[in-house]
């Protein structure tokens, strides 16, 4: 009967709704029946736990009911279960909304989405909103599309935001592929793009302006765009305060979100003017500690205050967990436990407008953590659309692997590198040079000077004070060119780690303690389509090709990779004598030139803040 009034004719227009708006109806009104009619039950009851209302922050004994997919309602539930309904005594644990993951990148877990998927959910995280902006900067529109096919095969609510502009800096980078306003049509009106990523092109507000104004012009396109047909659109402002933080707000379409925020000052004004913190807490930049302190110490509201994880390796996830995680450390910044739960669900809810996570209330998706344990968020049980999928931490339904196609696969377009192209050349026998300070956990780098020894026109690197070569070898096809500095704090003792996962162009990144050391590391990445590799005194010591656009493993399973990557950390410690946590995480972000404040490309070494390559060598140098 419904159906039929639903897709006849209404008052002679020939008024039509879709298939899914029909479904969304029947759902509707089969949640009524059950709730009205005494002889109807629910499918699954909860019972007995304590339920986290993130609405109203309180903590209190209630069932849940389940009926298909959706929450019949969340109370005494004894009336609802029937001789078919199916019971589970959650008594002493906690119920919650499923954990939604507000900002992250596959590519930087080097994982398929479903990989990434397999070993999230069993921590409770149930929504996952990701930018594919890495794979968006090696490949495009074709790229982009590739990763979400691959996601609507999955149980789990995966969506993306999607970046209008690559590379961040026209000019001064080089991508596999330049996407502008031209293709946010195609891309915004799937229904799995949740709108724009972060607008990372208008970070650096001033030098933008005054020296690119056509990258803001067409920033500004794409986000009318997006506004007009619904869609959000993220922020990415490090360091913006006054007249900056407003101009990159109102460039994002007014209300924008930033996960790029270091200090309690930045939090509490972002929160004044109305963004959307994304407190990153991730596998090398931790910024929650800092940035809660604007709630725990100012006591400002935190509907606004959004934990995300951003980039995390495999290996942290199987040993730590996901958003559970984050949730815990946040709790131990002094956080109440269902504030920190608001972080991870109501309040993302809130900022991307989903209507059917994020809280436990009739008639949304039943997707549901079941936690054990409050302070340290173990997560026992999880609930995707009202079917247990988890349970004590692992996954009890199959999620076939999935095998991208060869056209993705194919992104290194270099050849092999000599020695002598590497060479950082100088005159006479001492220079100053500059050098990129990597900051630990951090993407944000300092700026140093160092004097330097030439020997036969070669700067050579000096591993008793680790200042070392770094250098960024573009492997699209397009420019060519060698970006060459160096670096101090990777804590490098031995030979040269290499890796086409460079942020954001994911051009070959490369240093080390001998140029022959780094040019087999680039040759041996160049040989794998992509990937990490690490050489010691001519020989390599440890690998992990990264063929799906030099980015990621479909030939793994995530427990794989992170075993691999979990190895080549031992081995980067072991054979490299490289102390620094997470080095290949951190050596990717040493050319993301839209945080400070020296980055490299493969044009150069970047002035960030001046938007404009210097040189590396200071005196005496060419």
């Amino acid at each position: 009967m419904l159906a039929r009034f639903l897709t006849g004719d209404r008052r002679g227009d020939g008024w039509r709704m879709k298939t899914s708006r029909i479904k969304q109806a029947i759902e509707w009104r089969l949640l009524i029946e059950t709730l009205l009619n005494p002889n109807k039950y629910a499918d699954l009851v909860l019972k007995g736990g304590y339920v986290i209302n993130v609405i109203t922050r309180e903590i209190y004994e209630a069932d849940v009911a389940i009926l298909g997919e959706r929450i019949l309602m969340v109370g005494d539930a004894s009336k609802l279960i029937g001789p078919q309904t199916k019971v589970e005594n959650v008594q002493g644990k906690f119920v919650s909304p499923g954990f939604i993951d507000s900002h992250m990148h596959f590519e930087s877990a080097m994982l398929t989405v479903t990989e990434f998927s397999k070993l999230s959910i069993p921590t409770g995280t149930t929504t996952l909103v990701a930018d594919p902006h890495e794979i968006g900067n090696v490949l495009g529109v074709v790229g982009m599309k590739a990763m979400i096919e691959e996601a609507k095969q999955l149980p789990n609510n995966v969506l993306f935001t999607v970046p209008c502009l690559t590379p961040d800096a026209p000019g001064l980078e080089t991508a596999g592929y330049d996407v502008t306003s031209k293709d946010m049509e195609e891309l915004l009106n799937d229904p799995y793009v949740q709108g724009i990523g972060e607008i990372q092109g208008f970070a650096n507000v001033r030098p933008v302006f005054a020296h690119a104004s056509h990258v803001l012009d067409d920033q500004l396109a794409s986000v009318a765009y997006a506004k007009s047909i619904g869609k959000t659109v993220e922020g990415n402002c490090p360091g913006l305060f006054g007249e900056e933080l407003a101009a990159h707000i109102i460039s994002g379409g007014t209300h924008i979100s930033c996960h790029e925020t270091t200090t309690k000052e930045e939090m509490i004004e972002k929160l004044r003017y109305g963004v959307s913190v994304f407190m990153r807490e991730g596998s090398s930049q931790r910024n929650m500690a800092e940035c809660i302190r604007a709630i725990t110490e100012e006591g400002l509201d935190s509907r606004r205050a959004i934990l995300v994880s951003d980039d995390m390796v495999p290996e942290d996830l199987m040993k730590y967990g996901h958003m559970n995680d984050i949730v815990r450390r946040t709790i131990a910044q002094g956080v109440d436990p269902v504030e920190a739960i608001q972080m991870v669900t109501i309040n993302p809810a809130t900022h991307f407008g989903f209507q059917d996570v994020g809280v436990l209330a009739p008639g949304k998706r039943a997707d549901i953590a079941v936690i054990g344990d409050l302070e340290q968020m173990r997560v026992d049980q999880v609930y995707l659309a009202g079917k247990k999928v988890a349970e004590n931490g692992e996954l009890i339904i199959d999620i076939p692997s999935y095998t991208y196609p060869d056209y993705v696969k194919q992104s290194i377009k270099r050849k092999p590198v000599k020695v002598e192209e590497l060479h950082i050349q100088a005159d006479g026998y001492r220079v100053k040079v500059r050098a990129i300070e990597v900051i630990p956990d951090q993407n944000l780098t300092g700026a140093l000077e160092f004097d330097m020894t030439v020997s036969q026109g070669v700067i050579q690197p000096d591993v008793g004070r680790d200042v070392l070569p770094l250098l960024v070898v573009e492997r699209h096809g397009r420019s060519g060119k060698i970006g060459k500095t160096f670096v101090h704090g990777i804590r490098l003792k031995y030979g040269a780690i290499a890796e086409s996962v460079a942020h954001d162009t994911h051009n070959i990144i490369v240093t080390g303690t001998s140029y022959e050391d780094m040019a087999l590391a680039v040759n041996r990445v160049i040989a794998m389509g992509g990937g990490i590799a690490m050489i010691k005194n001519g020989k390599v010591v440890g690998d992990l090709p990264l063929r799906v656009g030099g980015l990621i493993t479909d030939e793994m399973t995530g427990k794989e990779v992170s075993e691999r990557i979990a190895q080549l950390h031992r081995l980067a410690e072991e054979e490299l004598g490289c102390t620094l946590h997470v080095p290949f995480m951190h050596l990717s972000f040493l050319s993301l030139i839209t945080s400070p404040k020296w980055k490299i490309t493969d044009m150069g070494l970047i002035e960030v803040d001046r938007f404009e390559v210097i040189p590396t060598v200071i005196q005496g140098g060419i």
